[in-house]
């Protein structure tokens, strides 16, 4: 299913999510290159909400460049499959291999800021994710490492200790809070 058929099916959780749905859906219609990073003014990303067998654990990475912990994820680079996008992004950043899908159908959406930055010795102005959530599953016991490029620690985290940890607020108190919360409904 293309990524615009399942927004348009996606049910929203809260205010943000219904906002930023049909932030998504126009963007999606209307812009060039939204999946690629050619798109300077906002682009997709895929995230994951990566749990242990038991779903009282995530999967976090120490982010190089918000110098916070934080989910997996990263660009889609031309994919239009996010699921597969979110998979990939968990496998490199944390060094899983094994990684199922809770459920293949999107978890949470959310549009975020991104502010400029520097990347590889070229400024990379700011700019907006369109960013798509996914409840993914990997044994605990798997050996993890790091992305030296990208990350320098990868931890598994108590779901309430992995809000603790993160150093941004409004990940933590808009994103993270929300996925906690969506795992018990």
């Amino acid at each position: 299913m293309k990524l615009q058929e399942q927004l348009e099916q996606y049910h929203p959780f809260n205010e943000q999510e219904e906002r930023d749905k049909k932030v998504m859906l126009q963007l999606l219609k209307t812009q060039p290159d939204i999946f690629t990073r050619e798109n300077e003014v906002a682009h997709f990303t895929a995230s994951s909400w990566l749990l242990n067998c038991k779903h009282t654990k995530v999967l976090m990475i120490y982010h190089n460049i918000y110098h916070s912990w934080s989910w997996t994820g990263g660009h889609a680079d031309g994919e239009e499959n996010l699921l597969a996008v979110a998979i990939r992004e968990a496998q490199e950043e944390t060094g899983v291999k094994e990684i199922q899908t809770v459920d293949d159908t999107i978890f949470s959406i959310e549009t975020l800021t991104v502010d400029g930055h520097e990347k590889r010795g070229r400024y990379v102005p700011s700019h907006l994710h369109l960013n798509v959530t996914y409840l993914l599953e990997a044994d605990e016991a798997e050996v993890l490492r790091i992305k030296p490029d990208e990350n320098s620690g990868v931890k598994w985290y108590a779901l309430e200790e992995a809000l603790e940890a993160c150093s941004e607020p409004w990940m933590v108190e808009r994103i993270y809070k929300k996925l906690n919360k969506k795992l018990q409904v």
